[in-house]
């Protein structure tokens, strides 16, 4: 089990993993377009390697087979033990995550809605696989059963991929997702520092505290 943390801000990335509880970042280009509209690319990346331990998902913004392996390669040589290459599914995307896996790369299939998917992933090699709890939602399906059929199938046949699942926007889908079996949930960081709190934690901290101040007073 493991946490990524799905953010491309190297600030936050780097507060947060103080924590010491997370092990990866994941990013997409709709994140860094909403976060650092006029940021490079190449520099955002590093920026976060340089702040964080673990896999860095990039992902691949060209469309045909043979520009996305080139993109492939450019991510690599920034960290070639660390970047992993996220890769939309498709039949290009296929192709691709079969041709880096033969070359030692570690790839992240992205944009998973249902488990025949996450098969063909892992089939092809992928590192991680990963399922968009959202949108699986979005599309008024129950995501549970799609993360848990993924796990039975990469368990019984004894794949290497390893589920992510992401498009978190409440503290029950993280619980739900590991809860059906998602090997690494990846969580923005709100819904992150969420987790953390706790009313009755507060209160509870707020009485041990209360009582150590006051200790020896009369009443």
């Amino acid at each position: 089990m493991a946490i990524f943390l799905d953010s491309s801000d190297p600030k936050e990335i780097q507060d947060l993993f103080a924590w010491g509880c997370l092990s990866g970042v994941t990013t997409n280009p709709l994140i860094i377009a909403k976060e650092q509209p006029d940021a490079v690319l190449s520099d955002v990346v590093k920026a976060i390697l340089a702040v964080s331990w673990g896999d860095v998902s990039v992902e691949l913004t060209t469309e045909n087979e043979k520009d996305m392996l080139v993109e492939a390669e450019e991510y690599c040589a920034y960290d070639p033990k660390r970047i992993v290459i996220k890769v939309p599914m498709s039949e290009h995307g296929l192709r691709v995550v079969h041709a880096l896996t033969k070359k030692g790369v570690k790839t992240n299939v992205t944009c998973l809605m249902a488990m025949n998917q996450a098969y063909l992933a892992a089939l092809a090699g992928a590192t991680y696989v990963s399922i968009f709890s959202g949108r699986v939602r979005d599309m008024g399906y129950d995501v549970r059963p799609v993360i848990a059929a993924t796990r039975d199938v990469i368990d019984r046949e004894e794949l290497d991929a390893k589920i992510i699942v992401g498009s978190m926007r409440h503290i029950m889908d993280v619980n739900e997702a590991l809860e059906a079996g998602a090997h690494v949930p990846t969580i923005t960081p709100p819904i992150l520092r969420k987790m953390v709190w706790n009313p009755r934690t507060e209160t509870t901290i707020e009485e041990f505290n209360s009582a150590w101040r006051n200790r020896g007073k009369k009443k």
